[in-house]
């Protein structure tokens, strides 16, 4: 299972005079990426290169380092941590010394990997969300039986006939909630997923 970060972590390091500086926070989208890249980017240093993974999207940049030499790198560095949800920015102020392409990209994936290895991180729950029609006579019944299954999360919106209810649960557990509903209601109502 996949994990995000708990809180924002930033690591300092300096390798042969130049100053690199990680800073990673949780995302829940690239908008929040694109914020928190333009929040911690120092205009003053040389270079402010970062990258990002929400689920199959993902970005970096380079900021004007060789090709390949830091935005991969800090990528790579967060998929090694099976990171998802995450964006990365490392800030580098040069010493005067190069440190050639092996150099950068050990410096900067190294700088990502000991800053996010030792972060608190909690694990991402797939959910999906379904819904259905139930009437009043069996909402009682269906919201208490529903309360058992984990991670389950219901909303609710009264009409004329009853309760259109959303559901919203644990990837995998959809089959245990259509079958609960389906019987205790007598197949009057049925939970459907979108597809």
């Amino acid at each position: 299972m996949p994990h995000t970060l708990v809180a924002p972590v930033e690591f300092v390091q300096d390798i042969k005079k130049s100053r690199f500086i990680g800073k990673a926070a949780p995302i829940g989208s690239e908008e929040e990426a694109k914020a928190f890249i333009a929040a911690v980017s120092d205009p003053a240093a040389n270079h402010n290169c970062w990258a990002w993974r929400i689920g199959q999207a993902y970005r970096f940049s380079d900021d004007g380092e060789p090709s390949g030499t830091a935005g991969k790198p800090i990528l790579q560095a967060i998929d090694g941590q099976d990171l998802d949800g995450v964006v990365v920015v490392v800030t580098r102020f040069f010493g005067g010394i190069l440190l050639g392409s092996g150099g950068l990209m050990r410096a900067y994936g190294g700088t990502v990997a000991q800053m996010l290895r030792p972060a608190e991180k909690r694990e991402i729950i797939p959910m999906v969300t379904g819904k259905c029609a139930v009437s009043f006579s069996d909402l009682a019944l269906v919201k208490a039986r529903l309360t058992a299954i984990p991670h389950l999360v219901l909303g609710e919106s009264f009409t004329a006939e009853g309760v259109d209810l959303s559901v919203t649960l644990r990837q995998g557990d959809e089959d245990q909630a259509i079958s609960l509903i389906r019987d205790l209601t007598s197949g009057r109502s049925n939970l459907t997923f979108p597809d």
